[in-house]
C-alpha cells in the first residue's frame, strides 16, 4: 500500500495587526453604514474611528511585517494588467498575500475611507456647514465605498473558489497553505 504524504501545515501571512485593524474597520464602516441617517455624534464617532482605523492601517503598510506592506502587494500597471489578464484567461496564479488586484482594491478601499472621513469632519466645520455639494459628495463616497466592498468581496470569494482556499477563515487566522508550484509567496 502506497503511504501518502501528510499536508503541508499552513503558514503565516497576515499578522494580528493587520487582522484586528481588517475586522475593526469592517465593524466601523457597517455600523457607520446603518447610521448614515443619523446626523450626528454616533455616526460621526464611528466615521472618526473607521478614519483612524484607515490612518492606522496605512501606517502598518509601512512599517508592517512582509505580507502587511505595500511595497509587497501594490504592484505598477504592467504587472497588475498581466495578472488581470491572468484572472481573465483563468490561468492567474496563486498569491500567498494580496495578488496585484486585491493590493489595488486595498489602496482603493483605504483611499475612499479617507475620503470619507475628511468630508464627513468638514461637514462639521462652521465653514462647510450645510453646504448641499459637501454632503451630496459625502453621500456618494457611501455608495462608492458600497461598490468597493462588493466588489472585494466578490474578489475574495472568486479568488477562493479558483484556487480552491477558503480566505475568510485565512483573514481570521492569518494562516494559509503554502506556495507550491507556480504559486506567488
Amino acid at each position: 500500500m502506497k503511504k501518502s504524504n501528510p499536508p503541508h501545515p499552513p503558514v503565516p501571512v497576515w499578522d494580528a495587526a493587520v487582522r484586528l485593524l481588517h475586522w475593526s474597520l469592517v465593524a466601523s464602516v457597517a455600523a457607520a453604514w446603518i447610521t448614515r441617517y443619523r446626523l450626528g455624534p454616533l455616526h460621526e464617532n464611528l466615521g472618526y474611528a473607521a478614519l483612524a482605523i484607515a490612518c492606522a492601517r496605512v501606517a502598518w503598510g509601512f512599517a508592517g511585517r512582509h505580507h502587511a506592506r505595500f511595497a509587497q502587494f501594490v504592484r505598477g500597471p504592467a504587472a497588475t494588467w498581466a495578472y488581470a489578464r491572468a484572472v481573465g484567461a483563468g490561468r492567474a496564479p496563486r498569491h500567498l498575500g494580496h495578488n496585484p488586484l486585491g493590493g489595488w482594491m486595498v489602496v482603493a478601499l483605504l483611499g475612499c475611507i479617507g475620503l470619507l472621513g475628511f468630508t464627513g469632519w468638514l461637514y462639521t466645520t462652521d465653514l462647510f456647514w450645510g453646504y448641499g455639494w459637501l454632503a451630496n459628495l459625502h453621500e456618494g463616497l457611501g455608495w462608492a465605498l458600497l461598490g468597493l466592498v462588493a466588489l472585494h468581496v466578490g474578489g475574495v470569494l472568486f479568488t477562493g473558489y479558483k484556487h480552491r482556499e477558503n480566505l475568510l477563515r485565512a483573514m481570521v487566522t492569518g494562516r494559509k497553505a503554502p506556495p507550491t508550484g507556480d504559486d506567488v509567496p
